[in-house]
């Protein structure tokens, strides 16, 4: 078996970093507007239970896009 040296985020290119903390920051968002618009919402608007959506938010990026695709009712 091949052990791979752990690579930490110092040793990363000003690239990679760039691409690491961007999309970070967009899953932090899409997190964050998927539960504030679940909090916000009444669970009669909400397909499925509130707390299953909430728990599913922290799926990254999955788990808001989805809330947003099909959690919500129209």
């Amino acid at each position: 078996m091949i052990m791979m040296a752990k690579k930490h985020f110092k040793d990363l290119s000003a690239g990679r970093k760039f691409w690491v903390m961007t999309l970070g920051a967009v899953q932090v968002a899409l997190q964050g507007a998927a539960l504030k618009d679940l909090a916000g919402r009444p669970a009669t608007q909400v397909n499925g239970p509130k707390i299953a959506w909430f728990f599913a938010s922290f799926f990254n990026f999955i788990g808001p896009l989805s809330y947003f695709a099909v959690g919500r009712k129209k």
